[in-house]
């Protein structure tokens, strides 16, 4: 086998690329399954295709919509939001970690505000933001980043405390300073729950756009669940679901991939 260093290596490689090829093929098996059987129970009359609409109306509804033009329009909307919220969130709140870390006066001063602010739900945060940001774009993007903030702020905060002392103690023995430290040692230990972050935050990205949307946008996929809601077309409401799920799942996919090429990267070293 390509790659392999001795014949029980081949074998050991063999065997996980027949794993994998499993994994694959029952996952695959499960959603061919899901989705003949949604198509099934529609025609059948087993479900309701009112309520529950079904894969070929969602196709024929998408192709409708695609053609007209107005889809695309509203994926851009969506996915623009939720990348720039996703980003600029965890961006904000790696940061405000490391500020956290490089200040033990202030960790101490901010960890009853941080805990309150993890507890509450950030959805009720939405009128407000509307009052003083206006009902628009910046309400949408100030509700993923509300979401995505405070719980990236205390994943990197307790990684950044849990790197093991025996190392900080050996570079302090050589003269380093706190930035070396945190740059050389804390930071870089961080990684793993850093990626951990970023895929829990893909998820949430998504719930601060949507629910935004539904609050104040005319446009993106949000929009277009509530007015399919409104509009009893519950068929656009499962079109748009589905679309969200397929994108917040390549999102993720992106994540793991970064995930592989930085750890590999990590074991070279």
């Amino acid at each position: 086998m390509r790659g392999a260093q001795s014949k029980a290596h081949a074998a050991y490689l063999k065997k996980m690329r027949t794993k994998e090829i499993a994994v694959t093929t029952c996952r695959l098996a499960i959603l061919i399954a899901f989705v003949a059987g949604w198509e099934w129970g529609a025609r059948s009359g087993l479900l309701d295709p009112f309520i529950f609409s079904s894969p070929g109306r969602i196709v024929e509804t998408f192709v409708q919509m695609w053609v007209e033009g107005g889809l695309w329009k509203d994926i851009g909307i969506t996915v623009s939001e939720t990348v720039l919220g996703f980003i600029l969130g965890t961006g904000a709140g790696t940061a405000l970690a490391t500020l956290i870390w490089y200040s033990p006066f202030l960790s101490r001063v901010l960890d009853p505000y941080l805990v309150v602010l993890n507890s509450m739900p950030k959805v009720a945060l939405g009128p407000l933001f509307i009052v003083t940001i206006g009902a628009g774009f910046g309400s949408i993007l100030a509700m993923a980043i509300a979401i995505t903030i405070i719980i990236t702020t205390l994943v990197m905060y307790s990684s950044f405390q849990s790197v093991g002392q025996e190392f900080l103690q050996l570079a302090r023995s050589f003269g380093a300073t706190r930035g070396q430290v945190f740059r050389k040692i804390i930071f870089p230990a961080s990684i793993p729950d850093l990626i951990a972050a970023l895929k829990v935050n893909v998820g949430l990205a998504w719930v601060g756009v949507i629910v935004g949307e539904f609050l104040v946008s005319k446009a993106g996929l949000g929009h277009l669940i509530i007015y399919g809601f409104q509009v009893f077309n519950l068929t656009l409401v499962m079109m748009s679901l589905v679309i969200v799920a397929l994108i917040a799942t390549a999102m993720y996919e992106a994540v793991s991939r970064m995930e592989k090429r930085l750890l590999r990267h990590r074991q070279l070293d």
